[in-house]
């Protein structure tokens, strides 16, 4: 039999939408039977405009006792399912710093084989959730990773918008979170992806 598959969830988020898709996901994977990790990436934004956007701000709070990311958990996960807000269509520069970072690891071949997905979110329904998941495919393919979807393998995912590539969230402008229908698709994506990583461990099977 498989030993637990170990899945690093991997964020960042502002006014708090991507931080509760992270927790839903980091959930559907430790109750599906994962080793989970869950880890903000560093803010780069100064104090005063997090402090000027009272949502952004409450939400920094709410975030310290979140470890923050380290290229050793990246190391470490069979899985990493990456969260993150949409900036015109592409990821956060928080997150995008991250990911930056990781050359080292690309380079000695340590990220390869791995399964990766993502989620996200934006400030309108048409606001480029879909375009930021798939700039985050781009990623994985220079790592060699695997990506997994969550496609339409789910009735659930209906209920939440309906989108193939990985969950995501329009936030009204930063003042509405997640409601259940999105988190459960959160959720979702974290088991999908701990069964797949879990098979593709020695001894395991789909």
């Amino acid at each position: 039999m498989s030993e637990a598959a170990r899945v690093a969830v991997i964020y960042y988020s502002a006014t708090g939408s991507v931080r509760k898709l992270a927790e839903a996901v980091a959930e559907g994977a430790a109750k599906d039977g994962a080793e989970v990790r869950l880890r903000r990436v560093a803010e780069l934004a100064p104090e005063a405009a997090i402090n000027s956007n009272p949502t952004w701000a409450q939400n920094h709070r709410d975030s310290q006792q979140i470890p923050e990311a380290t290229l050793d958990d990246l190391e470490w996960a069979d899985a990493v399912v990456f969260g993150s807000p949409t900036r015109f269509g592409l990821p956060a520069a928080q997150l995008k710093q991250f990911l930056d970072l990781t050359g080292p690891l690309w380079a000695q071949g340590k990220l390869a084989n791995k399964v990766y997905s993502s989620f996200a979110s934006a400030a309108n329904v048409h606001g480029g959730q879909e375009s930021t998941i798939l700039a985050l495919n781009n990623t994985f393919y220079h790592w060699g990773g695997l990506i997994v979807s969550t496609g339409y393998t789910d009735p659930l995912l209906f209920q939440a918008g309906g989108n193939p590539y990985g969950p995501s969230h329009a936030s009204n402008n930063g003042a509405d979170l997640p409601d259940e229908a999105r988190l459960e698709a959160a959720r979702y994506l974290g088991r999908r992806v701990n069964h797949i990583a879990a098979a593709l461990r020695p001894g395991g099977s789909l």
